[in-house]
């Protein structure tokens, strides 16, 4: 327990014993006893149940039992309660030894007193056994969500390095036949890499950035891009003011305009223009994608792979939902479409 509700717990404890006190005295006055046989008796038969009841709650914090869990708190109850009217019985009798009415009084009284003291100490035992139980499952469910939190963390880094290298390799690679060719693109390539990776390294996956962030990013990538492949690249982003302040998962779009120029410019000589659109559509910054394709030599669903299936995965392990990212052919156009829930918009 925290320190608030140790203190808390203390102060009921101490007032229930305190009301409780107060009823055992008053009922035992009714008996006819002297007001120092019912003190006595009610202090000494109230202070041996509220130890008896600190007892329960110090094993059950200890050990909590797993089966058969109410016939230990039966056998518990039964147990404390013997030894509760055995230990009462005898202090009262060591103190009033020579009082006969009195000692009568008491022991014809034992079996509601062994009642009552079965009564409280099978409430406390259960209440423990819930608490502590509940308390239990509450640690396991936080520890359960801390390792599912912590497995989602290293899918979604496992998915990032996965990715890097990827565009990496296939950067360097165009470095390299540059360099003979044309050194002055190839080091201008190179400072392009830098500062692209130079911002990709500062990021945590779930940082979210602002849609005009990730433009410039995606920028960066696609000067990267044109390099490589010179005129026949060109970009046309179109996005609404409103919505270059949303938010989207770092570095998201990167591997769709990859895969749109994969498959717009691998199978043909021709120009091709990637064109990139955002809106804002009720709760969610909608991106679509879209590239051309030649249906004769490439068909782009088939070749739909690790990098849109990445972006899926990591959508979903960000929102839990499997329908923010969709892809269609139409009019020679694949078009990708990318949801990004706005949580707190």
């Amino acid at each position: 327990m925290s320190n608030s509700t140790n203190r808390k717990f203390r102060f009921v404890f101490a007032i229930w014993w305190l009301i409780w006190f107060a009823v055992h005295y008053s009922v035992l006055l009714n008996y006819g006893i002297t007001q120092l046989q019912a003190f006595a008796d009610s202090f000494i038969s109230n202070i041996l149940l509220a130890g008896c009841c600190l007892l329960i709650i110090n094993n059950m914090r200890y050990y909590l039992p797993r089966r058969e869990k109410y016939w230990y708190v039966l056998a518990m109850s039964f147990g404390l309660a013997c030894l509760w009217l055995v230990a009462t019985r005898l202090l009262l009798w060591a103190f009033f030894k020579n009082e006969n009415t009195y000692l009568a009084m008491v022991s014809s009284s034992s079996t509601i007193r062994y009642a009552v003291a079965f009564l409280i100490f099978g409430c406390m035992a259960t209440l423990c056994l819930l608490w502590y139980t509940q308390k239990e499952q509450k640690e396991m469910d936080a520890r359960k969500t801390e390792a599912e939190n912590l497995a989602k963390e290293a899918e979604l880094y496992k998915l990032r390095q996965q990715l890097q290298p990827h565009f990496l390799f296939n950067s360097l690679n165009s470095i390299s036949a540059l360099v003979n060719v044309q050194p002055e693109q190839a080091r201008k390539m190179v400072h392009q890499l830098s500062d692209f990776l130079r911002g990709t390294l500062k990021k945590e996956e779930h940082q979210l950035v602002n849609l005009e962030e990730e433009f410039q990013y995606l920028e960066l990538y696609l000067d990267i891009e044109k390099v490589r492949f010179g005129h026949r690249l060109s970009a046309n982003v179109e996005c609404e003011d409103e919505c270059r302040q949303l938010k989207l998962p770092p570095l998201l779009l990167q591997p769709v305009v990859e895969n749109a120029i994969k498959f717009g410019l691998y199978d043909t000589t021709d120009d091709v223009t990637i064109t990139i659109d955002a809106k804002k559509t009720e709760n969610n910054l909608v991106v679509r994608v879209t590239n051309p394709f030649d249906p004769e030599t490439c068909n782009p669903k088939q070749g739909v792979g690790f990098g849109l299936s990445s972006v899926q995965r990591r959508l979903y392990l960000l929102f839990a939902r499997n329908d923010l990212l969709q892809t269609k052919a139409e009019n020679n156009l694949f078009i990708t479409i990318v949801k990004i829930p706005q949580v707190n918009a």
